[in-house]
């Protein structure tokens, strides 16, 4: 090794920089203070820059360890020696430096972190050029496993803060790739001193994060489900000072950019920290930017319905829940106030934007929510089809053949409060104005359907509904009755009678059509929400009732109990004496008899309270004490058969009823059934009892061929 070789060092400089020993080592880096020193005072550049190449390439790239920490002191003495003219001199400083700081052997890597908080020291703002190299190396040592490194990096990092802070000309757009790139790391330390960087930027004046914040946010979500808490709370405290500057100055946030970011992370179940704060922040992005939100409806849905449904005193989930009820209900408001088809919104660029509700993808989420397994989530999202279409009727008409078969399914669920407002769903879908799908005839006019002219999914419900209880006998015996009661209070209850009536005068199945009138009288006869519908029945005073009469009497029909139950609802005695001698005609069985059993404890309720009352009548109606001992005769002595009886032995002086001859007397008022033509009545009564009849003789030979088939079959 020759003096000239190490040149301007001296051969017993070189020596010491290359010793094992410190102290040897700061002995050689004074003399390289002192002789940078005499340099600058006669501006020799050239031989500082020859001194920085040796230590830099020489010693900092030497295979001798003990070399690399003389060429560290002694860059540090010179930049200590420089002054304020290190300026001059970063990048022969600097980059020998930062290689080292990924030395294998820690104690180069110690020596090269004093270095770099030296060169750091004297050179301030002047590092700033190579902040990204520094910040790339500190991230990386920020985890080394040696204290003594970390600890001596600490410094270095504070250092260097306070340089950023102090700077009005620090290159943030040129550092954001790098922070992209760092923020993913999943390295806890390293989140760690990633986050303490963003918190440290955000709070210097002249620097503006928000503009770069949808860069950023996705890596401060992961980090915030880092499993150290202190991580975790740090990442928090930044994420909620992020938000107070949004909710400060909107106007300069990109918040579509960021609202699919937090959609994704407010569907994490595993952590209900980062769900709530992603949700948190939905309910904000929503509150301020309004329309801007519309777009993203469907993605807002997928993250905050299934929110709804959580039921737990855990104070977390709780607050989740109501944050989420808030969002939903920010919706609502918006979309009541969206009325426009689309809505013209300026950005933060000063130029306009489209916000335009993606229906298409919202009834698609929609559709699948609606089996969602909570009740609370079901109602709101049957809420949210309610409004929409009631809100954007036009839009909505045209997504109705998707939505309606899922409609049509929700009323099987096991929750009362579901049906019913899948109910009011289905009620306002079918019940609304001309709608672009109505049909019309040959001379262009719209087809009239019974109840609803102007919407063909009327009928079209009212069918399928009948054939689900066809199909399904437990949903019928479950739901049947609270489902016709429900749609009898949300539309017109003589309407919808009517069109079932019609639609069961065509069935195939005699067995259900006459199982179906079994379940509408009886719900007819006791229903509270048909009080005004029995009462209108009663008097049969006007010519719609009387027609409606006529239309359930033709469809009852199937049913002679039934018939007979309808009759004495509409004060046609005299008729049901007529039905009841032809009782004798058809086929008592079992169920016949339950029926009739069924009826008479209907006499004995309030239902039929008048009735009974018209028996104190003096002169009495002679066709309902007949028809009363008919029923009295058809039953076996059962409970049924003597309430009857009792019932008709309590006619005070029955004796008063009858007129010289022991007849019983005519009640001299007017009948309200005179302009209805009973004998055509019934003779389709005797038409359809005798079309039942064969059909049952059908479906026996049917079971009997099938039954012969099966016992061919196991006998080959």
């Amino acid at each position: 090794m020759s003096e000239k070789d190490y040149a301007p060092l001296s051969t017993a400089c070189v020596r010491a920089l290359h010793d094992k020993l410190y102290e040897k080592r700061k002995t050689a880096a004074l003399e390289i203070e002192k002789m940078v020193k005499e340099f600058a005072a006669i501006n020799n550049t050239s031989q500082i820059k020859r001194l920085l190449k040796v230590l830099g390439q020489d010693f900092a790239l030497s295979q001798n360890p003990h070399a690399r920490k003389g060429g560290l002191i002694g860059l540090a003495a010179t930049a200590i020696a420089l002054g304020k003219d290190t300026s001059n001199y970063t990048d022969e400083l600097i980059k020998p430096i930062l290689g080292c700081l990924s030395d294998q052997d820690l104690r180069v890597r110690y020596y090269a972190c004093e270095s770099l908080y030296n060169v750091v020291k004297v050179s301030r703002g002047a590092v700033l050029p190579h902040f990204s190299a520094i910040f790339n190396a500190l991230s990386k040592i920020a985890t080394d496993p040696d204290q003594h490194v970390k600890n001596a990096s600490e410094l270095l990092d504070r250092l260097l803060k306070d340089i950023v802070t102090e700077s009005t000309c620090f290159d943030l757009e040129g550092f954001m790739p790098l922070l992209r790139e760092r923020i993913y790391t999943k390295v806890t330390f390293a989140r760690q001193f990633v986050i303490s960087w963003i918190s440290v930027l955000d709070m210097v004046p002249d620097i503006d994060l928000l503009f770069y914040l949808p860069e950023i946010l996705d890596g401060l979500f992961r980090i915030l489900a880092d499993t150290n808490l202190e991580v975790k709370k740090m990442c928090e405290t930044t994420l909620s000072e992020f938000l107070r500057n949004i909710k400060s100055d909107p106007s300069k946030v990109n918040f579509p950019a960021m609202i699919n970011i937090l959609i994704n992370h407010a569907q994490e179940k595993n952590d209900d920290l980062v769900q709530f704060i992603a949700i948190t922040w939905i309910k904000e992005f929503v509150q301020l930017s309004g329309p801007a939100m519309l777009p993203y409806m469907s993605g807002i849905f997928t993250a905050v319905l299934p929110c709804l449904a959580y039921d737990t005193d855990a104070r977390r989930m709780t607050d989740i829940k109501e944050t989420a009820t808030a969002v939903n209900f920010t919706l609502m408001k918006l979309i009541a106030v969206h009325g426009e088809e689309n809505n013209v919104r300026v950005n933060s660029s000063g130029e306009e934007t489209i916000s335009k509700l993606d229906l298409p993808s919202v009834v698609d989420v929609l559709t699948q929510y609606i089996m969602h397994n909570s009740i609370q989530t079901k109602v709101a999202v049957l809420k949210w089809i309610h409004d929409l279409y009631t809100k954007l009727p036009e839009e909505m008409v045209n997504h109705i053949d998707v939505l309606f078969p899922a409609l049509q399914r929700t009323l099987a669920d096991e929750a009362d409060q579901v049906v019913q407002q899948c109910l009011v769903v289905i009620a306002e879908v079918i019940s609304s104005p001309v709608t672009k799908t109505s049909p019309v005839n040959s001379e262009g006019a719209v087809v009239k359907h019974l109840g609803c002219e102007t919407n063909p999914y009327y009928n079209k419900f009212l069918i399928s509904l009948l054939q689900s209880f066809n199909t399904e006998k437990r949903l019928l015996d479950e739901r049947g009755s609270f489902i016709i009661r429900q749609l009898c209070v949300l539309l017109n209850a003589e309407d919808i009678y009517r069109n079932l009536a019609h639609i069961l005068l065509n069935e195939p199945n005699l067995k259900f059509a006459r199982l179906m009138v079994e379940h509408l009288n009886m719900i007819l006869l006791t229903s509270s929400e048909l009080f005004e519908m029995r009462s209108r029945l009663k008097e049969l005073s006007t010519e719609e009732s009387r027609s409606l009469f006529c239309c359930l009497y033709e469809t009852w029909s199937y049913n002679p109990v039934a018939t007979v139950a309808l009759c004495l609802l509409t004060q046609s005695y005299g008729h049901v004496c007529d039905l009841i001698r032809l009782f004798g005609n058809l086929e008592v069985t079992v169920d016949f008899l339950m029926e009739i059993d069924k009826l008479v404890q209907l006499i004995e309720s309030p239902i039929f309270a008048y009735l009974r009352l018209e028996l104190l009548q003096v002169p009495c109606d002679k066709n309902l004490i007949r028809a009363l001992y008919g029923l009295l005769m058809l039953l076996p002595q059962t409970d049924a058969f003597q309430t009857l009886r009792v019932r008709l032995s309590c006619i005070p002086s029955l004796h008063l009823h009858c007129d010289e001859k022991g007849a019983i007397k005519e009640n001299p008022r007017p009948t309200h059934t005179k302009n209805i033509d009973f004998d055509k009545l019934l003779q389709h009564f005797i038409e359809v009892q005798e079309k039942y009849k064969e059909y049952k003789k059908m479906t026996r030979l049917k079971d009997i061929t099938y039954a012969d088939k099966e016992l061919s079959n196991l006998e080959i």
